[in-house]
Order: structure tokens, then sequence, then C-alpha cells
């Protein structure tokens, strides 16, 4: 019965520690690693990718999911986050988001039109721009 109830306690302590340990993580699945300018730059490179790739290409489909969990993750990481919050990289960088989670939203993986690609290169242009000079 001691070592029953002692067996018990050892692997509920273990348990414990694994799960405290695996919620500690600093990455998501999605790649994002909690440094605003390094997370930042990855987002916008993984949207460029997916402008060059070939709209029938299988890695497109991937790449897009991962987009999609990539802006979820970013959004909620940074949003609440004051100092982040303020920032007109952020802010720029919200705005191409928001347009690109609302069309892949009503269209899925169609191509994004030209106008919009555009739009999103001018503004992913202005946050590395204040990304560089650190506001």
């Amino acid at each position: 019965m001691f070592f029953k109830n002692f067996l018990s306690r050892i692997l509920s302590l273990v348990l414990v520690v694994v799960i405290g340990l695996m919620g500690c993580s600093a990455t998501t699945t999605s790649g994002l690693t909690g440094d605003y300018s390094q997370d930042t730059m990855e987002v916008i490179t993984n949207v460029r990718t997916s402008f060059e790739l070939p709209d029938d290409s299988s890695d497109k489909r991937e790449l897009i999911d991962l987009i999609r969990e990539q802006v979820n993750d970013y959004a909620s990481r940074y949003r609440r986050n004051s100092e982040i919050a303020g920032l007109s990289s952020f802010t720029t960088m919200q705005t191409a988001l928001n347009a690109l989670a609302g069309y892949y939203s009503s269209y899925g993986i169609r191509p994004l039109p030209e106008q919009l690609q555009k739009r999103l290169e001018v503004q992913f242009k202005r946050v590395e721009l204040s990304l560089y000079r650190g506001v």
C-alpha cells in the first residue's frame, strides 16, 4: 500500500513538472519566438514568399495555412503589449495583416489581386523602415 501511494505521488509530481515546463515554452507552432522585430520580419518574409509561389503549388497551401496561424499568433501576442502596440511599425503591420486575413477569410487560397499585393508591399516597406529606425 505504501509503495502504491508513493508511486502515485511521484507520478503526479512528474506530470505537474512536465506540464509546467511545456507551458513555459517560448516558441509556438507558428514559429514566432517572442522577439517583436524578428517575428515581424518572419511574417513579412512568409507573406512575400507566398506572393512568389505559383498558384497551383502544393507548398502555397501549406504556406498560407502557416501565414494564417502566424497572423493570429502575432496579433494575440503583441496587441496587448502597450509598449509594442503603440509603435508605428506595429500599427502599420496590423493594418496589412488585417487586409490579408480579411482576404483569406473571404476568398481562401485564391490568388491575391495585384492591387492588394502592391498595397501590402508598400506597408511592409514602411514596417521595415520603422523597425530599422526602432519605432
